[in-house]
């Protein structure tokens, strides 16, 4: 037999498997205690949960639409970022303009007018005192005057109505956000009411969820609930809730607010909602599990600083806490890190949290 080659074999073989050990393996194969993370078993209030289908929606989700008639000049592209009052379109605004000079034509007239009118009353006016004017001139002339100033007022009212529509040549954002849709491109021809872009606001997000009305009892704002899409856990807090089920479906709707960015516009998950009243359980996190073929477990610090291995049972959990119940008590040291391929009896050394 070839020892020298076996030897040239097994031993980078070895090594390699030391390298690729964990440190819990490598203390426990040596005869050390296994470093080990804790959580102290506690009671806690739990309810049971179910989970119901829920929907990411932006609180501000708008379709922009023309506002006056003429042809696009500029519309912004998809995926444009802006901030309110940023433009996403531009419509052609040759006619209002033009239209704008006529207006301020008229109430140079109009304005003319009146002063001539102003004149003549005071004129006319000096002349009755005297008796060298007729009553009825002064009553004319003072009537003139009057249609005069409706005159400048309705020409000035108009002016300000084409400087509304030519503002509204400028198709604005009403909030920050992302152009998500192009309805239009430049060259088309919009009429009033044509759905140009749409805007879509990515910071301010909500979750609408639908759940049974026998749980209506069991929700209020205010209250987090646990939002789960895949294995991206987070919270949402509840903002109102509506009291009005659907003959149909018999369900009632619920409004989340959540922190930041954590799921994009129409994402769905899960929500978790409370189907009866808290109650006091002996409760520890969901990573103190040990699952194998002999059943599940969790395991135990020990006076000695050693792991003992308690076979439980499951009730019922919320958000990362799970009851469990077995030989445990509140207080206990519950291993939550390091319990993959620990052994009963085997020496741990607890690690800072």
């Amino acid at each position: 037999m070839n020892t020298s080659r076996n030897k040239s074999i097994y031993g980078p073989l070895c090594v390699w498997l030391i390298l690729m050990a964990s440190p819990a393996v490598l203390l426990a194969q040596m005869g050390g205690p296994s470093p080990v993370r804790i959580v102290v078993a506690q009671m806690q209030p739990l309810s049971p949960v179910t989970l119901v289908p829920g929907t990411v929606v932006s609180r501000n989700d708008a379709s922009m639409s023309a506002e006056v008639e003429g042809r696009l000049e500029m519309v912004a592209d998809v995926g444009t970022r802006v901030q309110r009052g940023d433009t996403l379109a531009v419509i052609e605004d040759s006619a209002l303009r033009l239209r704008n000079r006529e207006l301020q034509a008229e109430i140079g007239r109009a304005e003319a007018r009146l002063n001539y009118l102003e004149n003549e009353l005071k004129r006319i006016s000096k002349l009755a005192e005297s008796n060298l004017a007729a009553a009825n001139l002064l009553e004319q002339t003072r009537s003139e005057r009057d249609v005069a100033i409706g005159d400048l007022d309705v020409a000035r009212a108009r002016l300000a109505q084409n400087e509304d529509l030519l503002a509204k040549t400028n198709i604005r954002a009403p909030h920050a956000g992302v152009v998500v849709e192009r309805l239009m491109t430049p060259g088309e021809r919009v009429s009033e009411g044509s759905i140009v872009v749409r805007l879509v606001d990515q910071d301010n997000l909500e979750v609408i969820a639908r759940a049974p009305l026998e749980y209506y009892r069991y929700i209020e704002p205010g209250q987090p609930l646990e939002l789960r899409a895949g294995s991206n856990m987070s919270f949402g807090l509840v903002r109102t809730v509506v009291a009005v089920g659907d003959e149909n479906t018999h369900l009632f709707e619920i409004r989340m607010d959540v922190e930041g960015r954590p799921y994009p516009v129409g994402q769905t998950l899960r929500v978790a909602i409370p189907t009866s009243d808290s109650r006091d359980v002996l409760a520890v996190p969901r990573d103190a599990l040990v699952l194998r073929p002999d059943g599940q477990s969790i395991f135990i610090v020990d006076a000695n600083n050693e792991a003992q291995q308690v076979s439980v049972t499951t009730g019922i959990g919320s958000t990362d806490q799970i009851e469990v119940l077995g030989a445990v008590s509140a207080g206990d040291r519950v291993i939550i890190r390091g319990n993959e391929r620990l052994q009963p009896g085997q020496a741990v050394s607890i690690m800072d949290s």
